[in-house]
């Protein structure tokens, strides 16, 4: 199967060092951004973000290499002291700790979200809701695995401070970047 254009390609046809650099870097800001759209969980090591929201609409737009780098340098980043994470945070502890498997489910959906987009899966909202859906499936498949793993709680503890309270605000992130997908496509289509 043919890949098509990713939303990255069509707006800078031309890929140099210099664009990818500057797409990576911008995109670790955003992802950083993202990160501080933060609410604590009482209870839980694992607050609400924007982060998921960030990665599926990262990995959208560049597409699956471009970013899964993004994502992965955005890791590097927060774990080499940049304060990336939510809260402002930093450190190897954020990714070997309860919250790591979150990050590298975002890691992993951000190439499986970017290989659908250049299946055009991120152009209509007929397909753009499942690409979403599998990504989210993928971030808290990790996340709920690694919660478990790491506080050594029982799977109906996981499962209430790891996923129920983020059912709401996964929908909501799923709606938005499967209404904001297609209408920058048609935007970009008219171009």
């Amino acid at each position: 199967m043919s890949q098509v254009a990713t939303l990255r390609s069509v707006a800078l046809p031309t890929r140099t060092a210099v664009s990818n650099v500057g797409l990576v870097l911008g995109g670790t800001l955003f992802l950083g951004a993202m990160a501080q759209i933060s609410l604590p969980v009482p209870g839980s090591p694992v607050p609400i973000t924007g982060q998921t929201l960030g990665a599926l609409l990262l990995g959208t737009a560049y597409g699956a290499s471009l970013g899964f780098s993004t994502f992965a340098f955005y890791i590097a980043a927060g774990i080499a002291g940049a304060p990336l994470f939510a809260g402002h945070s930093a450190g190897i502890e954020r990714l070997t700790g309860a919250t790591g498997g979150y990050l590298v489910g975002m890691l992993v959906a951000s190439w499986v979200t970017g290989a659908l987009a250049g299946r055009k899966w991120d152009q209509k909202i007929s397909t753009v809701i499942p690409t979403m859906v599998i990504g989210t499936t993928i971030i808290f498949s990790f996340g709920l695995l690694w919660l478990h793993h790491s506080t050594g709680q029982s799977w109906s503890w996981t499962i209430d401070k790891g996923l129920q309270p983020f059912v709401v605000g996964e929908v909501i992130k799923i709606a938005i970047a499967s209404t904001a997908l297609p209408t920058v496509w048609r935007f970009v289509s008219k171009r």
